[in-house]
């Protein structure tokens, strides 16, 4: 059976199907996949059966994996899962049991409701997400998805013209401080430094113009802190209208993939006396974005 491609819009977001990601991925259906993603950014698929093994397995094949980052800022406590491979994308603790209230876990946790783009904190940020959900709340907890290829291409020539060159800090605690989350350890804050990366960046399988920024962007490097922060927040709310953003709604065995050099992607609410259990994978992208082609 070969795989089928069907898109929700034109050139952002697809539904695939076909294929069982379990079973060893033929380089045909690999390269169809990875064709895919370059073209609408973010695919999904359903009734899958994986376990985290499975999972890092599948991830491997679009490239090297970066290890999660939550050990290395939440050292000490205990954590549910063994693979430093799998980010622990759920509202569990150590035990499995829904996290209190005010832990800092769920408080970190919490800043995934933000639009964000994950690893750009990292000096080589994030590639391809795949997040797949072993258990999903009964409403509430949808993923947005915005398309920052057509952000970008929806600018005016002006504003392009200005963001030419323009290099932003990113900070996981840029991010984490907007919920006053700050009781890190130095140790955990030195694992995590800031780090530069382009606002405007070519993606390299497209080869079209997107917007790199979220909330790790803290500010614009050689301008007055407010003054850039202003232009990231504008750019933000602009890369988020409605004609830029499709919602997936959740269903257990579904396995989604997002491309983070071309999207930004929030969670939605739902009641955290509930269980949402998913699990992430992130490849690591090629280089710095300063080492890429603006």
């Amino acid at each position: 059976m070969s795989i089928t491609v069907k898109p929700t819009q034109p050139q952002f977001f697809a539904e695939i199907s076909g294929i069982d990601l379990a079973q060893p991925l033929k380089v045909a259906d690999r390269d169809a996949i990875a064709a895919a993603i370059d073209r609408y950014a973010v695919v999904v698929f359903h009734g899958q059966k994986l376990t985290d093994d499975q999972q890092i397995d599948f991830a491997r094949h679009f490239g090297p994996i970066h290890s999660s980052a939550q050990k290395a800022r939440h050292r000490g406590i205990k954590h549910r899962l063994a693979r430093d491979e799998i980010a622990d994308i759920s509202n569990l603790d150590g035990d499995s049991k829904v996290l209190e209230q005010n832990s800092k876990r769920r408080l970190d946790w919490l800043a995934n409701r933000f639009w964000h783009t994950d690893a750009s904190f990292r000096a080589i940020p994030g590639a391809l997400s795949m997040l797949y959900a072993h258990i999903v709340p009964p409403e509430g907890g949808n993923t947005e998805f915005a398309d920052m290829r057509a952000a970008c291409d929806d600018l005016p020539d002006a504003t392009k013209k200005k963001l030419e060159g323009l290099i932003a800090e990113h900070s996981i605690w840029h991010s984490r401080g907007q919920l006053s989350v700050t009781n890190y350890t130095p140790e955990e804050i030195a694992n995590l430094p800031p780090v530069p990366q382009r606002v405007v960046r070519t993606h390299p399988g497209s080869k079209r113009k997107t917007l790199y920024v979220a909330a790790h962007a803290s500010h614009i490097i050689g301008m007055p802190v407010a003054d850039g922060r202003l232009l990231l927040l504008d750019l933000m709310e602009h890369a988020t209208q409605r004609q830029f953003v499709h919602a997936h709604t959740w269903k257990q065995g579904d396995l989604v993939i997002w491309d983070n050099r071309c999207t930004m992607h929030r969670a939605r609410p739902f009641d955290t006396n509930q269980v949402r259990d998913l699990r992430r994978v992130t490849t690591a992208d090629v280089a710095s974005t300063l080492e890429q082609a603006a």
